[in-house]
């Protein structure tokens, strides 16, 4: 999970967004996608110089925000919270998962695996999709460190880093959003675990289809490994148990003084200063996926506010109006942007949609908790409020840079030695023509 980020749209209400103000954003996820496909030379310097690049274009689309736009600096002021509070939450979870070292068989059966995912489908639902993806991803790597392939990273990523967390709001930052907003703990769950169900079985079996071949096209004596008896799990750093629980509790805190982000950096801190050094070590535990991450987001954060803006101004042109719509676009927006902000910019256009259509049913609705209690009262409404939620959550799983934990667990991956997709491997290999289908499916069975 990250922190649910507290947002309005990035869009200054007394202004219009000109549409050329996209392109930084879109040339620094061109250069994301690209620059690791180019020849060493090139990709050299850009391993050298991606954070001055990032950062660079998120301050000049800061700058134009200070100078050219009313109000501007609010806009980029809250930008730059969500930012901080993200990061702290991604990098605390990051430390404290560091720090908890499962052994774990090496060589594991495709059931076993599939059992895997599946129970890490469930955990991202109790410590979010991040603590999941940074507690499991390691002891995933290394019981399948025999024949460990880039299929083995991305159905991480599609399930436990995004599908499974679609059930709470503590799964992902989107649900929690929209928790604070009026939509009740237990709500969501109510009325999407057909369709969770749904998708993560379908994801597993393709997935299960893929190890099974890998398997079977194994040598004997690897085969053989494989099949000997489980030597059990031994489990370390248990103490960063009590951290785990005190970062995801503190996401409850009231949202002053960047209190959550404090008692988040000082469990960060403790549980760095407390571990073992030999359990960091076994994790090949260091700083660089989290650097990295930190700063391309920098730049992702603030390029980004432009594309937020002109969506939360010009939405209602969109012609989106069935759920199956709302769905497909917040999903297709979340692919490549982050998804609390994807999530917060559809509920509004629900939200402006269904009060056109019904005036009367929100005359006394005051605040937007009172707007969310009447859309779920109606069926029609709440189907809405569903699309948004599964669109937003489901398809971060697409490109790496849809949800947070993806470019994490690439990182850790990378770090490991595993061969991992390019970005547009990933996305033309595997989310394209596997995920996207189930996907497209679901929604069209369920909403």
């Amino acid at each position: 999970m990250q922190l649910p980020l507290l947002l309005a749209t990035a869009a200054d209400p007394s202004g219009q967004i000109p549409l050329w103000l996209v392109a930084p954003f879109a040339l620094l996820l061109l250069l994301i996608a690209v620059m690791p496909l180019t020849p060493p030379g090139i990709k050299h310097f850009w391993d050298h110089y991606y954070a001055h690049t990032s950062v660079g274009l998120g301050l000049a689309v800061a700058a134009y925000y200070f100078l050219q736009i009313a109000g501007g600096g609010a806009v980029v002021g809250h930008t730059l919270g969500e930012y901080f509070s993200f990061i702290c939450l991604i990098g605390s979870l990051f430390v404290v998962a560091g720090g908890i070292h499962l052994k774990v068989k090496d060589e594991a059966t495709p059931l076993a695996n599939v059992t895997f995912l599946a129970i890490g489908a469930v955990i991202a639902n109790i410590i979010g999709t991040t603590g999941a993806s940074m507690v499991l991803i390691r002891p995933w790597i290394r019981m399948n460190k025999i024949r460990i392939s880039a299929y083995h990273v991305v159905f991480f990523i599609f399930i436990v880093s995004n599908v499974g967390g679609a059930l709470t709001p503590i799964g992902d930052p989107p649900l929690f959003l929209g928790y604070l907003r009026g939509v009740p703990f237990f709500w969501l769950i109510q009325h999407v675990v057909g369709q969770w169900l749904f998708t993560v079985a379908l994801v597993l079996a393709a997935f299960y289809v893929f190890d099974r071949r890998s398997y079977r096209h194994a040598p004997k004596k690897i085969q053989a490994d494989i099949d000997r008896p489980s030597e059990g799990i031994r489990f370390d750093g248990a103490i960063n148990l009590a951290f785990l629980a005190v970062i995801i509790g503190a996401v409850f805190l009231p949202d002053r003084y960047f209190l959550r982000e404090l008692v988040m950096l000082a469990s960060a801190a403790a549980s760095y200063w407390l571990t073992p050094k030999v359990v960091h070590a076994e994790n090949h535990f260091s700083f660089g996926p989290i650097k990295e991450v930190a700063f391309l987001f920098a730049g992702i954060f603030a390029t980004m506010m432009p594309a937020l803006g002109y969506i939360d101004q010009h939405g209602h042109e969109f012609g989106v109006k069935k759920p199956v719509q709302y769905y497909l676009a917040s999903g297709s927006l979340s692919s490549v942007l982050d998804n609390a902000p994807t999530y917060a910019t559809f509920l509004r256009l629900a939200e402006t949609t269904a009060q056109s259509e019904h005036p009367a049913d929100f005359k006394n609705a005051k605040d937007e908790p009172a707007v969310v209690a009447v859309l779920r009262a109606t069926p029609k409404d709440a189907a809405l409020i569903i699309a948004v939620s599964l669109g937003s959550v489901f398809f971060g799983a697409m490109t790496y840079i849809g949800n947070g934990p993806n470019f994490m667990v690439k990182s850790i991956a990378d770090n490991a030695g595993v061969h991992t997709p390019t970005f547009f491997g990933y996305v033309f290999k595997y989310s394209l023509p596997i995920l996207f289908p189930i996907l497209a499916l679901g929604g069209w069975l369920f909403l």
